[in-house]
């Protein structure tokens, strides 16, 4: 295997139900999330490796813990 394909990209998933707006998410990684209107957020659910530490950040700043991460994704989100 070579080191290319070692690589795993992070995911990322919020959930909606659960996000208030607050938009920590925004301020601290802008290159994955973003508002839309006031309250609505877009997101991608693959996260650069160059955003990895910043998605890290913006989920553990979360008011409401909605943003679910790497392993959570496939177990947690339903």
């Amino acid at each position: 295997m070579t080191a290319e394909e070692e690589v795993v990209e992070m995911r990322t998933v919020v959930d909606l139900t659960r996000c208030q707006g607050y938009a920590q998410c925004v301020f601290l990684a802008p290159e994955v999330f973003e508002l839309h209107g006031e309250e609505g957020l877009l997101y991608a659910t693959a996260v650069p490796d160059d955003q990895v530490e910043r998605v890290r950040q913006a989920a553990a700043a979360c008011p409401v813990q909605a943003i679910l991460l790497g392993e959570e994704v496939s177990t947690g989100a339903r």
